[in-house]
């Protein structure tokens, strides 16, 4: 099964500060494949109940079958994690005790070539975290003017040749259509000074570039971050890992908006990020760029 091959980043320090008890309620907003959160599970024991949102069917279905097997009392919903509080209304549960946020893509979506996440392997140019999504990573590559492409990749990719890269798409498209992830790879290296030779590959931050477009990940973020601290309980733990650099800005306001909040307002556990160690790093090169934010609610 693809999850197992999903190792969760930065375990050890995850459970550390979300410091799950038994018979607490946590949230795992970005179950994914449920790496973190049968450990989580583990943790919360015969009476506690564990809560898992994600959006990619996938990444569901796999969570439930991990959890089905752990005895604690839990549910999996399909959901985006800005909807917390509906979920946790809906399902007739108190105020977390935590709350956890992985942020990042995991490897089974990465790996499989038919998501289209990746720029190593041949797929449909797709990116979309919930099949329902209306716009793929195509639509955008070939449908948006040259200025917005630049721009988008300049914002949500902090890619410093976005112009060179958004004229040679548009060059390119107006030949033949974009339509699989290695021929959008391969035009993204052409453009770039030096391509053919870097040590990280030129399409790494245009990838991420569409992948946060498509699955509007920031908006989503900047809703969900405070909906989740506001949805936990008093004494309550915030835990969050995010890897671009534009994620880990978003999370770092939303909590110094929580820290200023009139009631309820945060501590912080983390005054600088936590980084995965050096052997982490090595075994997952996916955790390299990780960081790790905690608070908690006073």
């Amino acid at each position: 099964m693809d999850s197992v091959l999903h190792l969760p980043v930065m375990l050890r320090e995850v459970l550390q500060f979300l410091a799950p008890r038994p018979g607490t309620v946590v949230v795992d907003a970005t179950i994914g494949y449920g790496g973190h959160a049968v450990e989580i599970a583990k943790c919360l024991g015969r009476t506690g109940f564990l809560l898992g949102l994600d959006q990619d069917p996938d990444a569901v279905a796999a969570a439930r079958d991990r959890l089905a097997g752990t005895g604690v009392a839990h549910a999996i919903v399909a959901a985006a994690f800005s909807r917390v509080a509906e979920v946790l209304s809906e399902l007739g549960l108190p105020a977390p005790d935590g709350i956890f946020w992985d942020l990042g893509v995991s490897s089974p979506q990465l790996d499989r070539a038919e998501r289209g996440f990746s720029f190593l392997r041949a797929g449909p140019l797709d990116m979309r975290m919930n099949p329902a999504t209306p716009t793929t990573a195509a639509d955008l590559v070939n449908r948006l003017p040259q200025a917005e492409l630049q721009a988008l990749f300049s914002r949500y990719g902090e890619e410093r040749f976005s112009r060179r890269i958004a004229r040679r798409i548009v060059e390119r498209r107006d030949q033949r259509r974009f339509t699989d992830t290695l021929d959008l790879a391969e035009v993204i290296r052409g453009a770039v000074p030096g391509g053919r030779k870097a040590r990280i590959h030129p399409a790494t931050r245009v990838f991420q570039a569409l992948r946060i477009a498509v699955n509007r990940e920031l908006e989503e973020l900047e809703a969900g971050l405070p909906a989740g601290l506001a949805a936990l309980a008093p004494g309550g733990r915030a835990v969050g890992l995010a890897y671009p650099s534009l994620e880990d800005r978003i999370v770092t306001e939303a909590v110094r908006q929580g820290r200023k909040a009139e009631a309820g307002g945060l501590e912080i556990l983390t005054p600088k990020p936590v980084r995965p160690g050096r052997q982490e790093a090595h075994q997952n090169p996916r955790a390299r760029s990780a960081r790790l934010r905690a608070a908690r609610k006073r």
